[in-house]
């Protein structure tokens, strides 16, 4: 049976979604995420202000050892110590946005893990893989494990669920 959820937040009202896959299972085979949304606010991303106010809407196990502030974007609460965020508003400039996602990438994995499947999957994993060449950056100029390298690269990869602690 498909769960159906009800989104009623600051950025949506009565927003209507099914789950229809099992939370973290049959992704598209193209989408290899290293970093589960869980994993990702707990190790730190977009200055812990993402999400503060939708916590209902996901696992309450996500949110325990989450690195949140619900005051404000505080690059501190990143695991790099480093703002690697661009404002919404730039995302909406450039059309990255979709309508059922008004925060973005991380709210469409959230969900994705979730097990909402959508017709904005193709182009967000598209997204996602196209991000991986931060990936090679870091790789081709930093020492393996030294975190102080490329720490904005490092962060932005966590933001897209890359495990960018350890290369």
């Amino acid at each position: 049976m498909k769960k159906k959820i009800v989104v009623n937040d600051k950025m949506q009202k009565n927003y209507r979604y099914e789950l229809t896959e099992k939370a973290g299972e049959n992704f598209d085979p193209l989408f290899k995420s290293e970093l589960s949304p869980k994993q990702m606010l707990e190790l730190g991303v977009f200055g812990g202000k993402y999400m503060t106010d939708c916590k209902a809407e996901f696992p309450k196990s996500w949110f325990e050892k989450a690195r949140l502030d619900s005051k404000k974007h505080d690059p501190e609460k990143n695991f790099f110590g480093v703002n690697a965020s661009s404002p919404l508003s730039l995302w909406r400039e450039k059309g990255w946005i979709h309508e059922d996602d008004p925060r973005g990438w991380f709210q469409w994995y959230c969900r994705y893990y979730m097990g909402r499947r959508h017709e904005d999957d193709e182009r967000q994993i598209k997204r996602w893989r196209a991000f991986r060449r931060h990936l090679s950056q870091v790789q081709k100029h930093c020492v393996k494990g030294d975190q102080s390298c490329r720490r904005k690269q490092r962060q932005a990869l966590l933001n897209w669920a890359y495990d960018s602690r350890d290369i």
